[in-house]
């Protein structure tokens, strides 16, 4: 018989790995939204995921919402790329387009009116998504019509910058919007984990090496 514990993980560790897993997805989206920007491709797999966490109403957790942890490698990665320090040029893109984000989801959260219109928005196009199928394209215009609609009315705009070609293309454009859209909605979970700015300047260090670990014991690929 084995003398070994087995770790129970507490209550403060749960949260702890939902705000990590909450910052990933929000890297996640502004990882995929640049790609878009400046190639018009990002992975098929990440981007449904993403969009389809939009629709994750009752999710309690961020693993409900993107449906697996594997879901949001891409994010994972992005989140330990970012607090590694060494600046490469595209993580620029990338962390502005996070704490823009971070910025517009302090805005929403503050106007209980337009959050109500979105949630509205939200679950009539679900409704619809069930009688039209997952087309992106199609998803993505009803989901960036929403953005237009409730989050490009405030002033404050994310500046996205890539290819003038890539971004011209009204598809590409409305893949980003909506990706935005999901970010947003990632940060809510994250505020709901208990995330705060000046924890995660606090915490940089642990949250670099618990991104590692998750890539490492949960994302091994």
């Amino acid at each position: 018989m084995s003398d070994d514990k087995q770790i129970t993980p507490t209550d403060k560790d749960i949260q702890a790995r939902q705000q990590i897993l909450a910052l990933a997805a929000i890297v996640q989206a502004a990882v995929l939204v640049d790609q878009i920007a400046r190639t018009g491709q990002a992975e098929p797999q990440a981007v449904e995921a993403t969009i389809e966490s939009l629709f994750a109403f009752s999710a309690n957790t961020v693993e409900e919402a993107y449906g697996s942890i594997e879901n949001l490698e891409i994010g994972v990665r992005g989140l330990r790329d970012l607090l590694s320090g060494n600046d490469y040029g595209e993580r620029k893109s990338v962390m502005r387009y996070c704490l823009g984000v971070l910025h517009l989801h302090k805005k929403l959260r503050g106007d209980a009116d337009t959050s109500a219109i979105l949630r509205s928005r939200l679950q009539h196009t679900a409704k619809q998504k069930s009688f039209n199928g997952n087309d992106i394209n199609t998803l993505s215009n009803s989901l960036s019509a929403i953005y237009q609609d409730t989050i490009s009315k405030y002033n404050f705009r994310i500046q996205i910058t890539g290819s003038a070609q890539e971004l011209q293309n009204a598809n590409n454009a409305a893949r980003i919007r909506t990706l935005l859209l999901a970010a947003i909605r990632a940060a809510y979970l994250w505020h709901q984990a208990g995330g705060s700015r000046w924890k995660l300047v606090l915490q940089r260090n642990r949250i670099f090496a618990q991104t590692k670990q998750l890539l490492a014991t949960e994302i091994r690929r």
